[in-house]
């Protein structure tokens, strides 16, 4: 894969757009023996210096690069030396961060999808951590911080929101949500800390009061949940002025029905709730067969297109009670995919590198690769 070399130091140290994300799929096809590893070092040569500054995360500088080499090395010597120093980095750079959030949370302010978010915030730190360091003291400090998130904020005003409410929007429409939001997405919302606190849990990782807030999660995306003759869907986010339409949108991995399903499916095998697990599951049936939802989807990126529904399908089929109606869809989505648009950037997020790597892990009897989508927080 060819690629335009990037022209700033934030370029090149991007997971969703730079090298970092394109050379996830070179070290998946290193693992599988398809291409050598000398392909790997090139592509992250071109990767210096790491940022570690306040706007570093999972996404951005040497979060990014610890998460990459992390799978390069997959339990081998390779990169060690790098990945031990990186490890400090990282832990130091988690410390200031959780410091700074633990502050703001002090003072009665509102969060900001850069304090708690997966791509830019502590939920994506904690992603990289469960990997890197899962008995690490960081980690059970970024969990404890995502408890004390989840329990209710009382504003300036004297209403209670719920912690995670951001004085933002979010998108650039600043008039979209007046007076801020509370967001339900995967990459910004509640559910990413949800996928992640989840995702501890199954590896025997909590800390107190870890299952009071999964619950408390699992409630308010209960209490904004929509359903019909359509099927199940939540909105995007919760304002003063009520919730996001819930129509249906585009079944994507940051925003739409699939991420929010995973994430819940997640919480429930945490948690031993079946109800939960099948209403999950059911919901992303309904999604998947309802093609106004599908037409939606117009490119074949992992974010927004039909890349991440692939694999958002893939990871639950993997834990549902009934795998045949996803895998069937699985098969039969490969047509979809090869002619709706390809992306037009060679990145991971939205571009041709994570597009390659969910439709290759879909195929029929693909050989097991990397979690190159524990950074989407599926795995």
């Amino acid at each position: 894969m060819t690629t335009t070399p990037p022209t700033t130091l934030a370029e090149r140290q991007s997971l969703a757009h730079g090298p970092l994300g394109i050379a996830l799929l070179h070290i998946d096809r290193a693992h599988r023996g398809l291409t050598s590893w000398q392909v790997v070092h090139r592509q992250l040569a071109q990767v210096h210096p790491l940022i570690d500054g306040d706007e570093a995360g999972l996404f951005l500088g040497a979060p990014a690069m610890a998460y990459v080499l992390h799978l390069a090395a997959a339990g081998s010597t390779r990169y060690a030396a790098a990945l031990d120093t990186l490890d400090h980095v990282v832990a130091a750079h988690t410390r200031r961060r959780l410091a700074a959030a633990h502050a703001r949370i002090d003072h009665g302010r509102y969060a900001a999808f850069a304090e708690y978010d997966l791509l830019r915030g502590l939920t994506g730190l904690g992603a990289l951590l469960l990997r890197r360091r899962p008995d690490g003291d960081e980690l059970r400090r970024v969990l404890e911080y995502l408890v004390r998130l989840t329990e209710p904020l009382t504003a300036p005003d004297g209403r209670q929101r719920p912690g995670w409410w951001v004085g933002h929007a979010p998108t650039i429409n600043s008039a979209a949500t007046p007076g801020g939001h509370a967001n339900a997405g995967l990459a910004h919302g509640i559910t990413g800390p949800l996928a992640l606190l989840a995702l501890a849990k199954r590896r025997g990782i909590t800390v107190d009061g870890h299952d009071t807030a999964l619950t408390r999660i699992c409630r308010w995306l209960d209490q904004i949940r929509r359903s019909d003759h359509r099927g199940t869907r939540w909105p995007r986010w919760i304002s003063d002025e009520g919730p996001a339409p819930a129509i249906p949108a585009a079944p994507s991995w940051c925003y739409g029905t699939p991420g929010l399903v995973r994430a819940q499916q997640l919480a429930a095998l945490a948690l031993g709730d079946t109800d939960r697990k099948r209403m999950a599951e059911r919901a992303l049936l309904y999604c998947l067969a309802d093609r106004h939802q599908l037409d939606r989807l117009t490119t074949r990126g992992l974010c927004h297109g039909l890349g991440g529904l692939l694999r958002t399908v893939q990871r639950v089929a993997q834990d549902a009670d009934d795998p045949k109606p996803f895998t069937d869809w699985l098969h039969r989505a490969s047509q979809r995919f090869l002619t709706t648009q390809a992306p037009q950037e060679p990145g991971f997020l939205q571009g041709t590198a994570g597009a390659t790597l969910a439709f290759q892990g879909a195929q029929p009897g693909a050989e097991a690769g990397t979690d190159w989508d524990a950074c989407l927080l599926l795995v």
